[in-house]
């Protein structure tokens, strides 16, 4: 899924002239505690539509001012209603790369118009991760429309919309196509059928567990068997998608119980007392569109939504006063902010720098005029900080702790009264589990695989791996053959942290009903984060229940300190605060403290961006290995939503629907090619070819044939769409490191670009030619589809016609030495994928004319283009082209 449309990072920020803003003002002529930032800073956002999300720096205590998604006021069908601005070729964010269409649209490109509510069911899209009026790359990639950018994206955009907003009026019910057919015209079935099967096979609709839906899971599997290991979230999402489409599932659980790192335990005392108590994951963190929430609805259970006020208490149990707190709270908001600005002045360096070095470094720089109460207030707030990413600061990155940012979950953040047992118990009723395998060795290979758990072997087509971070990390599991390096390296970069709790049931309530938190300081930076906030569980466990949670450096000391020692020192901070205001504080009687990092089939919480690793490790998680045989699930497989629990279950869903992609392609007798298991994947090979173009012109870049000098040998072009343009000096920064792709994924994270590259075969010829043309990127793009009557495709879409070429290049620059830079690239960093962060094509739709034509792959040799193969038509129908423009066939050979 697509992250809904960007917004500025540090939207909040007040803007400063200075060249080197963090250096104003001097340290030592103002305190920053006493800045106050510009409420207004940007006044051109006033002409977009707020949509409140909560930033992860909050997950403990909701913030005063939420981040905003911004999507334009005027969004709406009509807005693309004026055909004489509808341009034919079109590039993402990059106006002087359109090719003006010479005739006039024909009667078919017209805007379908379902009903007046475009706008309203473009916001409801986004909150299931979709751009509002643009597709996924997913979608892209799965070929959800033959022309992208032209009037069938935005009208395919329009339905899509449509289909997701009219399941979630009602998420009980089955949404069937047949729904939608009375009012959309039969011209638009194509993009019917096309918008409503992604949706379905992909787990975007008609999910969950309501009897609807459950009782399309058919009684026979029709399928080959499939292995899920793991029963947390993921795993029991994957399953229940994975029997819905026909397979045969069988769930291999190491523990006694489902749920995982989510786990709901009745605490029990006398007279009848009894709580449900959230050992694990607990708070449903945003609620507009989290699919729990829906699987919450579908059992028609309410969430409750988290109170924002939470009062703190010094050492001594005193309230600490509401204006420090406040202005304390401010002052770390802007360091952050502070600290954002770094790493984009600091470019690639940032990779290598932790979050907790450069927030020391400017406590230090403007905290000289503080007293210890405030700065016992500030190391609160950065075990608040720990708390939301689960790892000591020192060891977050400073470039990417918070990359996932831009994709939360809008909405209230709520718990489900009850505890969120409930959600494992209705995914895991009638699914498949065997309890207590622990399963110790895979083995994958092109006929399945083999799963191995104590003495017992299960077979099956595929599997989907969904064990946390902690365990692969840990080594745990033997995988045969080993995984491949760069998946191994993306297991060591990527932290994986703790989380503690101490749940304490007592006789009744003493504490304030009127809050769902409370926090408490400590004067020991060591200690920050023990017992640093209590949870008031008594408005929805079913008795007088509290949790206090222990982060950062004090949840690994917890894991050996002895229970009765730490209820002891919870015992006492609660009476600081409530024995003077003149409330006794009985003994608890049941207490449950947790040991995450003990377990052995988690070993931690979950996991957030160490230093050294990024977003993309999170992406590396997530592919596949054996040639579409072993799949990953689980929180930490996914880059916009890790660290949660929704994260968890869509992660299920992606799999679930990439399974069955797979299954597909093999019923068509039809084997995807592939590098081996142990390369790259075929994109990051493509990728890092292009790293090293043999031409580049403008947003053109090609490699060449090394063995082949022949005018009409073949070549690979590609076409970034998108692309800021550069400054020289720029250039010849960059040229300075060969950490190349780390720079341009800070670039591009930051700066919020989004860029897309599409590729096609030529001649060595044609390329020099096309260099030739004159009057830019917009002259070229005019006389390679025009003249040349070329088509731009997806990386999926080059063939087999291009693998010799790549082969041969590969081969060709293996055999070369390494160039010397001036940089070294530090072990794990190297193979990061090239394509680091994934863009999205096109922000607003625009129209490309359309092409009737079949799809022939060029004769390098000279002559007409070739027909396709019948098995390569196939391959088309099961993974299409993605086309981006193109007026006839003609021979690309012919300049």
């Amino acid at each position: 899924m697509d992250p809904p449309p960007q917004f500025p990072l540090d939207s909040q920020e007040n803007p400063n002239p200075n060249p080197n803003p963090l250096l104003d003002p001097d340290p030592d002529s103002i305190s920053i505690w006493d800045q106050n930032p510009n409420p207004n800073p940007n006044p051109t956002l006033d002409h977009y539509l707020p949509f409140s999300v909560p930033k992860k720096r909050r997950r403990g205590r909701s913030q005063r001012i939420p981040a905003s998604f911004r999507v334009p006021l005027n969004f709406n069908a009509s807005s693309f209603s004026s055909n004489n601005d509808l341009p034919s070729v079109v590039s993402a964010r990059n106006p002087s790369s359109l090719v003006q269409s010479s005739k006039g649209p024909d009667v078919s490109d017209e805007i379908i118009v379902i009903n007046k509510e475009a706008k309203t069911e473009a916001l409801i899209a986004l909150t299931a991760g979709f751009p509002a009026d643009s597709l996924t790359e997913e979608e892209i990639e799965g070929g959800v429309i033959p022309v992208i950018g032209g009037i069938e994206q935005v009208n395919y955009t329009l339905i899509r919309n449509h289909i997701i907003a009219r399941w979630r009026e009602n998420v009980s019910n089955w949404v069937t196509k047949e729904m939608f057919i009375g009012y959309i015209p039969q011209h638009y079935h194509t993009l019917l059928d096309s918008a409503y099967n992604y949706l379905v096979s992909h787990g975007y609709i008609n999910f969950g567990v309501a009897p609807l839906i459950k009782e399309r899971i058919p009684a026979e599997p029709s399928k080959p068997g499939v292995i899920v290991i793991g029963a947390g979230l993921a795993g029991l999402a994957a399953a229940r998608q994975l029997m819905r489409f026909g397979f045969k599932v069988t769930v291999l659980e190491g523990r006694k119980r489902a749920g995982g790192r989510v786990y709901t335990k009745k605490m029990e005392g006398g007279n009848r007392l009894c709580a449900a108590a959230d050992l694990g994951g607990s708070v449903l963190t945003g609620t507009l569109g989290n699919p729990l929430g829906i699987v919450a609805r579908q059992l028609g259970e309410m969430l409750y939504k988290v109170r924002d006020r939470c009062p703190l208490y010094s050492l001594d149990g005193k309230p600490v006063d509401p204006d420090m707190d406040m202005k304390v709270e401010s002052a770390f908001n802007r360091l952050l902010d502070k600290a954002s600005r770094l790493r984009q002045l600091m470019g690639e360096v940032s990779v290598d720098v932790s979050l907790g070095a450069a927030l020391e470094t400017f406590r230090q720089l403007y905290t000289h005029a503080v007293n210890d109460e405030e700065i016992n207030l500030f190391n609160w707030h950065l075990a608040n900080l720990e708390y939301a990413n689960a790892g000591l600061l020192s060891n977050l990155s400073l470039a990417f702790w918070d990359q996932d940012d831009p994709y939360d979950m809008g909405g209230d953040h709520c718990f489900l009264p009850g505890g969120n047992g409930k959600l494992v118990q209705a995914l895991s009723e009638n699914v498949p589990i065997l309890y207590e395998k622990t399963v110790h060795t895979i083995r994958y290979g092109s006929d399945g695989v083999q799963v191995i758990a104590g003495s017992q072997v299960f077979e099956g087509d595929m599997a989907v791996c969904t064990v946390p971070l902690g365990v692969l990390k840990k080594g745990s599991i033997k995988f045969i053959p080993e995984l491949p390096q760069r998946k191994l390296d993306g297991i060591k970069r990527l932290g994986f942290g703790l989380l503690n709790k101490v749940a304490m049931l007592f006789p009744h309530v003493f504490w304030e009903m009127d809050l769902d938190t409370f926090g408490h300081l400590s004067d020991d930076p060591s200690s920050r984060g023990e017992f640093f906030l209590f949870y008031n569980y008594a408005t929805v466990a079913g008795g007088p229940l509290l949790i206090a949670l222990v982060a950062g450096e004090a949840a690994h000391k917890f894991e050996s300190m002895p229970p009765t020692d730490a209820v002891t020192q919870v015992i006492q901070i609660l009476k600081g605060i409530y024995e003077p205001k003149g409330i006794n504080v009985p003994e608890p009687i049941q207490t449950v403290c947790t040991r995450w990092a003990s377990d052995p089939f988690c070993f931690g919480s979950y996991s957030n961006v160490a230093v050294g690793a990024s977003g993309d490790d999170y992406d590396i998680l997530a592919e596949s290995v054996g040639d579409g045989r072993l799949f990953f699930a689980g929180e930490a497989t996914t880059r916009r939503y890790p660290a949660t629990m929704h994260g968890a279950f869509l992660s299920g869903l992606r799999e679930a629907a990439n399974m069955a992609h797979y299954a597909n392609i093999r019923s068509l007798r039809m084997k995807v090619d592939r590098t081996p298991s142990n390369a790259y994947s075929s994109a990051s090979l493509l990728a890092d070819l292009f790293r090293e173009p043999d031409i580049e012109f403008g947003s053109f870049s090609v490699i060449l044939d090394p063995k082949n000098a022949d005018p009409k040998s073949p070549a690979i072009l590609r076409v970034t769409f998108g692309e800021p343009k550069k400054k020289s000096h720029d250039i010849a920064k960059h040229d300075q490191h060969s950490n190349k792709l780390l720079f341009q994924q800070l670039q591009s994270h930051f700066n919020q670009q989004q860029q897309l590259h599409v590729y096609t075969l030529l001649s060595r010829q044609q390329v020099l030619d096309l260099r030739e043309v004159r009057g830019g990127d917009e002259m070229r793009l005019n006389h390679l589809c025009e003249k040349l009557g070329v088509k731009l495709v997806g990386r999926k879409g080059l063939g087999p016609s291009a693998d010799s070429v790549v082969a041969s290049i590969k081969a060709e620059r293996g055999n070369r030495k390494p160039v010397s830079t001036s940089v070294s690239i530090k072990p794990g960093m190297s193979k990061l994928k090239a394509g680091i962060m994934k863009r999205k094509l096109i922000r607003k739709a625009k129209v490309v004319k359309k092409s009737n034509g079949p799809i022939l792959h060029a004769d390098m040799n000279g002559g007409s283009a070739a027909k396709v193969p019948e098995e390569t038509r196939i391959t088309d129908q099961v993974l299409p082209d993605v086309l981006v423009s193109g007026k006839n066939q003609n021979d690309l050979s012919n300049p």
